[in-house]
């Protein structure tokens, strides 16, 4: 009896884990709760004790015309190589991420270094392939600015290879699928039954009409990196005019269903998070992902859109020899091992979905880009607040790049958005009063941008606090506006009020603070995701010198 006693014991032990496993802790759940008008009082309670320097920011009348697109490309470097091929013939493969990052979004990296070790040839020269990641937005973005010739191309879907095509680019096909997915919507089974129930099937259509209707709120990636943000949008605007996905009818529609629809996640990680914390309830993901998050079991998977059936690409540059080399290496992706390595890893499933085309070319896909950044915020203007570090531990080539990437990435701000400037040390300096973004403000974000100076310690959230008035007073000017707060930083707060007494501030206030950590340690880290995690649909990214203005670029081009 003791024995059966302790055995239960140790198994309602074991489920008790189990169902632990499967909570999502959410940082703001151990943060107090207040209201607004309290939190407004307990922010003037710690302003009273903060001294805010003004500072003059001067008309930067040498500043430099960073208006095209490739002067915010880091260098192709920033992009990891993750299998370093040494043949004689050496093909470089731009592999999209699902396939070309750590385990198990890795399937290419294992064949590649699987093909590497095997030593195959080609007219007598030894063929290795070299993989890089790196998204497939992000490789149409490089080549049509001229800074990247890879040998082979592989993204989720060919709809970038259209753009490529469209962008003087000519593409040469050499396999129409490598490995089979589609791409979807996932919708909370805690709304599912619900959701039938009133609009008796899940599409596009119906999802997109139930976020308007408040009874779903759907977020989707970054049309101009994530391959299934850029099928989605597409998908949203076919769903307002399935005859014309780029009429007037589909962009106006766009329009009003920005002003309700949540944010577009810059990056899968951070909507993914959103949905954990119950911020969304539907989301778009590729099924691969789907499939082997156990964190999103609880969704029910709905394939939409073209599939995700990962072609290779090559290119009129690469010599016909390459050409041919290369096809011994997407002849091995293609074996029956190789693809039943990609079964295990998640991919080749729904192989009855036929796709949903909207009917686009590659000018048609750059199009709906470009609908998509006059409509993101729903014609609402943006406030915005960069909070930048200028702590002794910046001093050097970490300033240096921050000051190159604020100036060079500020050519994604709207002229209609509204942009102001705060940094800290050991103090706080109110580098640049919020104001319209038109040439003059751009001008004197340049001239304050470069006075920033580093010394001292680090009062990160006396600086938060700055900031969220600055916010607040502008919004009292214009309450239609979306406001958001920038912070880019290199350490943990030293000095100052601590991060718990903002906390409840910043949940309250519910103002989006997007982190950038600057070369940060990984405990660093962790109080500044918390800050932004607490803020609402914000997170935490990391950026390092060389890839600081790319983090900058994305950010900006989809919340600004």
């Amino acid at each position: 009896m003791k024995k059966l006693i302790s055995l239960a014991l140790v198994f309602v032990l074991l489920m008790s884990l189990a169902g632990c496993m499967n909570v999502y802790d959410d940082p703001a759940d151990d943060v107090k709760e207040i209201s607004r008008d309290d939190a407004i009082e307990e922010m003037e309670a710690i302003l009273s004790k903060v001294h805010v320097y003004q500072e003059d920011a001067p008309v930067d009348l040498d500043m430099v015309d960073y208006s095209n697109e490739a002067d915010a490309l880091a260098d192709i470097s920033v992009f990891p190589i993750t299998v370093q091929g040494n043949g004689e013939i050496n093909i470089e493969i731009a592999a999209d991420t699902e396939l070309s990052s750590d385990a198990p979004d890795d399937w290419m990296n294992v064949l590649a270094k699987k093909f590497n070790q095997e030593n195959h040839e080609y007219n007598g020269k030894k063929v290795s392939v070299t993989v890089r990641q790196i998204t497939g937005g992000e490789v149409v973005t490089y080549m049509r600015a001229g800074l990247y010739q890879p040998d082979l191309y592989v993204p989720s879907h060919g709809a970038w290879g259209k753009m490529l095509e469209a962008s003087g680019i000519p593409t040469i096909t050499l396999c129409d699928r490598l490995l089979g997915n589609t791409a979807g919507i996932l919708i909370s089974d805690k709304v599912y039954d619900g959701f039938i129930e009133k609009y008796k099937e899940a599409t596009m259509k119906t999802v997109v009409e139930a976020t308007i209707n408040g009874d779903l709120t759907f977020a989707y990636t970054y049309p101009y990196a994530s391959s299934t943000g850029l099928n989605m949008l597409t998908m949203i605007l076919t769903a307002f005019d399935p005859e014309n996905p780029l009429s007037e009818t589909a962009s106006s529609k766009l329009m009003e269903y920005q002003k309700t629809a949540p944010p577009t996640a810059h990056t899968t990680a951070i909507m993914r998070n959103n949905a954990k914390r119950g911020i969304v309830n539907a989301m778009a993901m590729e099924e691969q992902a789907y499939v082997l998050n156990d964190e999103l079991k609880n969704y029910v998977y709905i394939p939409v859109g073209i599939r995700h059936d990962h072609p290779v690409f090559t290119f009129s540059y690469v010599s016909q020899e390459k050409q041919e080399a290369a096809q011994l290496f997407i002849d091995y992706c293609l074996t029956d091992d190789a693809q039943k390595l990609g079964t295990e890893k998640g991919f080749n499933r729904h192989e009855d979905y036929k796709g949903q085309d909207p009917g686009l070319d590659g000018m048609g896909y750059l199009a709906a880009q470009k609908l998509w950044k006059q409509n993101k915020t729903g014609g609402r203007p943006v406030i915005a607040v960069f909070v930048t570090d200028v702590s002794g531990s910046m001093r050097g080539n970490k300033l240096a790049s921050l000051q190159d990437a604020l100036v060079r990435s500020a050519q994604f701000i709207s002229a209609d958005n509204y942009l102001g400037l705060v940094a800290f040390s050991t103090d706080v300096y109110e580098m640049l009063p919020i104001g319209q973004f038109d040439a003059t403000q751009r001008a004197k974000f340049s001239g304050a941008v470069k006075q920033l100076r580093a010394d001292g310690g680090t009062a990160i959230y006396d600086a938060t606090m700055v900031a969220t008035k600055m916010l607040l007073e502008k919004q009292q000017e214009l309450p239609d506006a979306i406001p958001v707060m920038f912070i880019l930083s290199d350490g943990q707060q030293q000095g100052g009020v601590n991060l718990n007494r903002v906390l409840p501030i910043v949940k309250a206030l519910k103002i989006p603070i997007y982190t950038i950590g600057f070369e940060m340690l990984d405990d660093d880290m962790e109080e500044m995701r918390k800050l932004s995690q607490v803020s609402g649909e914000a997170d935490l990214t990391d950026a390092g010198e060389k890839d600081v203005v790319n983090v900058l670029r994305g950010l900006l081009n989809s919340r600004t």
